[in-house]
């Protein structure tokens, strides 16, 4: 059986997904970050069938969702996005490192992936934890800096009020080059790297996420089984069951089966 225990780590709520014969036991570990303004629920999907191939699974709410929502919403929560995106990257390791404290996980079989939002997390993750040894980004983007550009010239033809100056801007969009995997993609080291991302997807667009892809094959040319990019011609931002089951067999190999790292 599949067992689903809730709990809260350092005042994270997350959703702790393995099998029951592997309860107590030290496991292969994936942490699995939702999309923006969703919750982590809405994953459970992806944790069970991890589960079921022996891997443990964390699933958090990120900061001002699911149960840590209150009153930031609408556009106020909109203008948060990246904050909430770093505040989830520096409580990845908080919960890893409370599962590895009670000898729950092999420290050296860790994943990280992620929807959307979650992918964009993922991707920026890679930037500050060697600890990652596999990581699947499903419809994210490793831009930071010129994503948040765009998204702020966007907000900005939409005739809405920017509340920063543009001296804060440019102050913003500097601090996030610390975690653009696209500035520092040195810091992949030919460590499993899984894309899926749907050609017509208006959300996080598919172009920019597919040039970094090819950008870094070179990087991969000695392990080319390492890194992977599933293109669905007919997707949008919705992740097809082929990127179900692909991420799902993406870490039972790295972490856990014959690719194993």
């Amino acid at each position: 059986m599949i067992a689903v225990e809730k709990m809260t780590i350092d005042g994270i709520p997350v959703l702790h997904i393995a099998r029951d014969a592997d309860k107590n036991k030290k496991t292969p570990f994936v942490l699995f970050v939702h999309g923006f303004t969703s919750a982590k629920e809405h994953n459970l999907h992806y944790a069970y069938l991890l589960a079921e191939r022996g891997i443990r699974v964390a699933l958090p709410d990120a900061l001002h969702h699911g149960e840590r929502s209150g009153k930031v919403q609408g556009t106020e929560l909109n203008m948060q996005f990246w904050s909430i995106v770093i505040n989830e990257i520096k409580e990845l390791d908080v919960i890893k490192s409370h599962f590895e404290k009670n000898g729950l996980i092999d420290p050296e079989n860790i994943g990280v992936a992620g929807t959307s939002m979650g992918g964009i997390v993922t991707l920026g993750a890679l930037t500050q934890y060697e600890w990652i040894k596999a990581a699947a980004s499903l419809m994210g983007s490793p831009y930071y800096e010129q994503f948040s550009r765009q998204q702020i010239q966007y907000v900005q033809k939409m005739g809405m009020k920017v509340p920063l100056t543009d001296e804060e801007l440019e102050k913003h969009f500097l601090s996030l080059q610390e975690y653009d995997l696209s500035l520092h993609t040195e810091k992949l080291a030919s460590r499993p790297l899984l894309f899926w991302h749907g050609k017509k997807d208006n959300v996080v667009p598919f172009d920019p996420t597919y040039t970094f892809f090819k950008e870094i094959q070179s990087a991969y040319e000695t392990k080319p089984e390492y890194l992977k990019f599933i293109a669905d011609t007919n997707a949008d931002h919705k992740v097809s069951r082929e990127g179900l089951i692909a991420t799902v067999d993406w870490f039972a190999d790295f972490l856990c089966g014959s690719k194993s790292v």
